[in-house]
């Protein structure tokens, strides 16, 4: 009798073009999360660096570079800058509901509009209501879907959706895999900064030390606005590692020299967080 595979199996992917850095390749290692045991694996998998996308959890493997770097933000220790104040405290009459992961029309129409502005020309344009409902609803792990509403005007009626995040809960932190907003509403600039700043927010009252941001990468600008979360830690060789004050002073002050990464709109293959692992 065939004893029970107790470890998950792992594949690679072929190599394709990198959405991050041009002119480079990118590969990845991928293996499917399912059973009963699918969320610890989930977290195990977590702390060495992988995403989730759907039912399958990945990580880079390329061959000639080790760009992308896993980094989460220490919510037990986070302490607002300045701007983050001022972005809480625009935002602060948002009412955010944790929903099922179940995914609307009304999601997948502010979906569309922020990937027209953002990211106009990756892969993700091309999805249709079923792809955007497979993104959402295709989990084997605990997940949901935190919406970020206006107020209505009677109280009764949800307010307009102004932001989505698709959010995975680990043993120790949050796990945002896909977050989205309305890029038009001038009123509410950093919207995205805001949802992450909620979810700092939300770990550290159900006492969870990080919040995972998924991937960094030095020199894509599009990566930049992870490094203003401080303190924040990256997955190094003899695993996570804090960055310095000092460095990270020098990423920020990079930053805010040459804004023109935040915002801007991506010509790259994807955000961060969703593959495509049929290469």
């Amino acid at each position: 009798m065939t004893a029970p595979v107790r470890f998950p199996r792992f594949f690679v992917t072929s190599p394709a073009p990198c959405p991050y850095l041009p002119g480079r390749s990118e590969r990845k290692v991928f293996t499917e999360l399912k059973g009963p045991h699918a969320d610890s694996l989930n977290d195990a998998l977590g702390r060495i660096g992988f995403r989730r996308s759907q039912t399958v959890a990945y990580r880079p493997s390329c061959l000639d570079c080790n760009a992308c770097v896993s980094v989460r933000v220490v919510a037990s220790e986070f302490a607002p800058s300045g701007t983050q104040k001022r972005i809480l405290k625009r935002n602060a009459d948002l009412v955010a509901t944790v929903c099922r992961p179940w995914s609307t029309s009304e999601q997948f129409e502010l979906l569309q509009k922020y990937l027209a502005v953002r990211h106009p020309e990756g892969g993700m344009t091309a999805m249709d209501e079923v792809d955007f409902a497979d993104m959402v609803e295709h989990t084997p792990v605990t997940s949901y879907v935190i919406e970020y509403r206006e107020p209505s005007r009677d109280g009764v009626t949800p307010g307009r959706l102004v932001g989505a995040c698709l959010t995975d809960r680990h043993c120790d932190g949050l796990s945002m895999i896909y977050s989205f907003y309305d890029p038009y509403h001038e009123a509410r600039a950093g919207l995205g900064t805001y949802i992450i700043l909620d979810h700092i927010d939300r770990a550290q009252e159900m006492g969870l030390p990080y919040i995972y941001l998924g991937y960094w990468v030095e020199g894509s600008p599009r990566m930049q606005y992870k490094v203003r979360f401080r303190p924040m830690e990256r997955l190094v060789r003899s695993g996570w590692e804090r960055f310095t004050a000092e460095e990270q002073d020098r990423l920020i002050a990079a930053v805010v020299k040459n804004p023109a990464g935040r915002g801007a709109a991506d010509k790259g293959g994807r955000k961060d967080g969703v593959p495509s692992i049929a290469n």
